[in-house]
């Protein structure tokens, strides 16, 4: 196995790594709204915080040698249903090969963030 660490996306904010590769997939953990930089919250709504998270994911993918255009399944979190239709949206507009996906709605997530996704992956370098 091996160990994916990058500064283009959020430091992990507990004792996990931001991806793990094995074989030929890669395993993201959750990306929320954070800014690599700064690591703030970016944006106050769905669609703003999902464009964030799915920047977050693309970078962890990237530097595990795979893509989005790669992701065989998702797994995303919402703090609220309500937010399904808006949070589709902006998530079609990225994951054009449809992935497999499960959507959840949760109690909370870290930090109070609205939307959660991590991916797995094929690798494609």
């Amino acid at each position: 196995m091996k160990v994916i660490q990058t500064a283009a996306a959020p430091a992990a904010i507990g004792p996990y790594s931001q991806a793990m590769v094995t074989g030929n997939l890669v395993f993201s953990s959750g990306q929320i709204p954070l800014s690599a930089e700064t690591g703030e919250v970016v944006g106050a709504e769905v669609k703003e915080q999902t464009e964030q998270v799915i920047r977050n994911l693309k970078a962890v993918l990237e530097a595990a040698g795979s893509s989005l255009a790669a992701v065989v399944k998702t797994t995303c979190f919402l703090a609220d249903m309500q937010d399904f239709a808006a949070f589709n949206e902006v998530y079609a507009k990225h994951f054009s090969g449809k992935p497999a996906r499960s959507t959840v709605a949760v109690k909370q997530l870290p930090r109070n963030v609205l939307v959660e996704i991590e991916a797995v992956g094929e690798l494609v370098n």
